[in-house]
């Protein structure tokens, strides 16, 4: 999941960035609104962090140009204490959630969940996938009750295919959501991701499809028709 913090705050942002990226979550970090609204033109991103009072363009003119470009990308408004007309003007122009200031990591850690989970289309805190179970939350898998020694990145590598279970995913989109600005990324280094994960859910019959060219997918896993074995592998894709 790929987070951009918008915030003017040089020490608050320094202290959000590493709180996100220890959580897992690659984090960009820009200090005025023309930056935000620039990269939100131009990239992709899972999840917006907004502090309302930026220079150079309002937090609330980010979002309001977000919105117009049709956007759903959630966004989560960070306002001073006292700012409750703010804080409406932001939810009224689209925002999801908002936080005043100060708060608690954790708390923000929770709606950012909360919020990248709904982005994402909703659904429960526990991904199952046949013998694959996600926590989102804990940010922990297993396969059947035996947890998985996943890296950072290749836990990031899962939610973005588990999210999307049985439509292709291509190398740049992985870049995309899983990689920070100067990060230096390669479709071989994708490659090896995908590898070192294909390798550790495979054993419980959970595949990752490769359609050279296009990208990779997560297979679908079937209903159990009567009679036959629970947790039977869906049938290959091309490889």
């Amino acid at each position: 999941m790929r987070i951009l913090l918008a915030e003017d705050d040089s020490v608050l942002a320094d202290g959000l960035t590493r709180s996100l990226r220890q959580a897992g979550y690659a984090t960009d970090y820009v200090q005025n609104g023309q930056e935000a609204d620039s990269a939100l033109s131009t990239q992709d991103f899972d999840l917006l962090i907004l502090d309302l009072g930026l220079p150079k363009m309002s937090g609330l003119e980010v979002l309001r140009r977000l919105r117009a470009r049709n956007s759903h990308l959630p966004v989560l408004i960070l306002t001073a204490a006292d700012s409750i007309e703010q804080r409406v003007k932001g939810l009224d122009l689209g925002a999801d959630d908002y936080m005043a200031k100060p708060f608690a990591l954790s708390e923000l850690e929770a709606r950012v969940r909360a919020l990248t989970r709904r982005g994402a289309g909703g659904g429960p805190t526990v991904i199952k996938h046949g013998p694959l179970t996600y926590d989102q939350v804990g940010r922990i898998a297993y396969i059947g009750e035996q947890m998985l020694e996943l890296s950072a990145r290749e836990l990031g590598l899962l939610e973005v295919l588990l999210q999307r279970t049985g439509r292709l995913v291509s190398k740049d989109q992985l870049v995309d959501h899983l990689c920070e600005w100067g990060e230096e990324v390669s479709n071989n280094a994708i490659e090896v991701y995908v590898h070192r994960l294909r390798k550790k859910i495979e054993i419980g019959g959970v595949r990752i499809a490769t359609v050279r060219g296009l990208g990779y997918c997560l297979e679908k896993f079937p209903e159990t028709p009567a009679g036959n074995t629970p947790g039977s592998p869906a049938a290959p894709m091309p490889r």
